[in-house]
């Protein structure tokens, strides 16, 4: 509400280096808490603009923190940077063309959102120093969003307790206010010790391991009816024993994907399917061993921050895409289904056009089909009051965690995009620095959902990061 036009040549006066500094995130994509390189672009930039910087906070080597200006309050801006696997794709081509030699991608757009996460902070700071105000901006660093969960460890250790709002953002097909709903979700690795024996001449002296993680599932499977229609399980074998079937196998390993709709809910549902495993090790006269990878809590709203970010965005209007914009996004559409693009529209609440990139803003509560994720920014969200938008990256009906979204991720309207949306997380930023009563009506929200529902880590007191979990 104050200063826009100001803050705005801020974010614009750096554009061009942080589309370039987003573009060389892109060419180096790092998976779950192996972001070396990339965390390194993103201290390096830090350190290039001024931020006082601290480096592998909360034990993680990979995620850091920067900070400028002096008292007031606290301003947190979010960034990410890890990729996926398996989503390798050239740039700026409308087919499926995976890059030579590489296996990862960045088809979730997370060299944009660190990009224009660090370009906001930036510009407030640049704002703050320029206004001579007080008040302090962080740019956290935040690796292994893709199910490492790095916030939700970092939310249980206190790294945000200071902190007096939070502001982030994620790449998607319309500019909006990300609708506060997730879901909470836990991952759990099960390891069945059975004993090995040969599995012809004394298959009764054996065992098996395998079995229990078998049975296992088919209890899980079972469940399915009995446990709420949004909740949602999935598993993957990690070691299925051995590739011997004339053994039968002594020990297997199955991780647990469990997802409710809020944290409570989640802890029920996590705690059945322990005891579904338990029922299994006891049908096969096996042990099983429990242990939690990584989980994150699901979202609180914070309406007094989502509609002064919301004014932010309704000032922007929508993001200036041009003809050959619209004309790439069209390519990338023929390679999709018409599924896609309706799915797309229903998400977000808004009526189907043929329109192949955002061209409007996403009205506040506009309410889409649930179709929800997990994000470990849900933990923030219990911190401290948090906001988030949607930036328009890419062509609309785009799948996430695609080919199509690693191909788009350096185009000119990724960048324009990414600007657009810097622009309005800056202006936000600005708006709870200047307006006392506008932090106070978001932390009075905040502590009276608290209220209702207190806060407990869905990660064990004793648990460290999965620095692994890639590996």
């Amino acid at each position: 509400m104050h200063n826009s036009e100001a803050i705005w040549r801020h974010v614009e006066e750096h554009a061009a280096a942080f589309t370039a500094f987003s573009d060389r995130v892109w060419e180096m994509p790092e998976l779950n808490f192996q972001e070396v390189r990339s965390a390194a672009e993103h201290t390096a930039m830090l350190r290039a603009h001024g931020f006082r910087v601290t480096e592998g906070i909360d034990g993680m080597p990979t995620a850091m923190m920067g900070e400028a200006g002096e008292g007031g309050p606290v301003i947190a801006i979010l960034g990410e940077y890890d990729a996926l696997p398996g989503l390798s794709q050239e740039a700026g081509v409308a087919e499926h063309r995976p890059r030579p030699g590489e296996g990862a991608g960045h088809g979730c757009g997370h060299n944009l959102l660190g990009a224009g996460a660090l370009l906001a902070a930036t510009a407030v700071k640049d704002w703050l120093a320029k206004e001579g105000l007080p008040g302090r901006v962080r740019y956290y660093g935040c690796p292994a969003e893709e199910g490492g969960a790095a916030k939700t460890f970092m939310v249980r250790d206190g790294v945000f307790e200071d902190v007096d709002a939070a502001i982030t953002w994620h790449p998607g097909p319309f500019v909006s206010i990300w609708e506060p709903v997730s879901l909470a979700i836990q991952l759990v690795d099960f390891t069945f010790a059975g004993k090995a024996s040969h599995a012809a001449a004394a298959p009764h002296l054996g065992r098996s391991a395998l079995d229990a993680v078998e049975l296992m599932n088919v209890g899980v499977n079972y469940l399915r009816e009995h446990m709420p229609s949004d909740a949602r399980v999935h598993y993957a074998y990690l070691d299925a024993g051995g590739i011997a079937p004339n053994v039968v196998q002594a020990a297997a390993t199955v991780r647990y994907l469990v997802r409710a709709a809020d944290l409570p809910s989640l802890l029920d549902l996590a705690a059945r399917v322990g005891r579904i495993a338990q029922g299994a090790a006891l049908m096969t006269e096996t042990t099983v061993a429990s242990r939690v990878v990584s989980a994150m809590s699901n979202l609180l709203a914070n309406p007094p921050l989502e509609q002064a970010l919301h004014a932010n965005l309704m000032r922007l209007g929508p993001p200036p895409f041009d003809a050959e914009d619209r004309a790439f996004a069209e390519r990338i559409r023929a390679t999709l289904t018409r599924e896609d693009i309706v799915s797309a529209h229903r998400r977000f609440g808004v009526p189907v056009t043929d329109a192949p990139l955002c061209d409007t803003v996403v009205p506040l509560g506009a309410v889409g089909e649930r179709m929800m994720g997990s994000t470990d920014v849900g933990d923030v969200s219990w911190a401290v009051p948090t906001v988030q938008a949607r930036g328009a990256t890419y062509a609309i009906g785009t799948p996430g965690h695609s080919w199509q979204m690693t191909a788009q991720g350096k185009t000119p309207a990724a960048h324009k995009g990414m600007i657009h949306v810097a622009k309005a997380m800056a202006g936000t930023a600005v708006d709870v620095l200047r307006d006392p009563e506008l932090l106070a009506r978001a932390k009075a929200d905040h502590a009276e959902r608290l209220s209702r529902t207190p806060y407990a880590s869905p990660l064990p007191p004793d648990l460290a990061p999965p620095l692994d979990m890639a590996g």
